[in-house]
């Protein structure tokens, strides 16, 4: 994880750059979101998993696991933290239009 505590501010850089800057980061943000959105449901989606049949050859009986649960409750979090960040971004774009 990266430390931005150390970081100096960006006191001498015009609004122009300061904007684009903080809308590159916010795109990259949103783009790590994704990869991590789509990685989830790559564990999520069984890879040649096949109903457990009962003596009676049924296949009525699923076994069911206790970490897609967990990925489907960090996706959804992902999800909104995206929204929030094209949000930020949006309102970032309507910002610097009005300038």
């Amino acid at each position: 994880m990266l430390n931005y505590a150390g970081t100096p501010p960006l006191a001498a850089m015009a609004d122009a750059d300061s904007r684009q800057l903080i809308a590159a980061e916010l795109r990259s943000l949103i783009a790590r979101i994704d990869i991590s959105v789509r990685l989830i449901d790559a564990a999520m989606k069984p890879e040649g998993v096949e109903p457990v049949r009962d003596s009676a050859g049924s296949t009525d009986i699923f076994v069911l696991d206790d970490v897609t649960p967990r990925y489907a409750t960090a996706s959804a979090a992902l999800n909104a933290c995206r929204a929030e960040l094209g949000h930020a971004l949006q309102s970032l774009s309507e910002f610097g239009n009005a300038a």
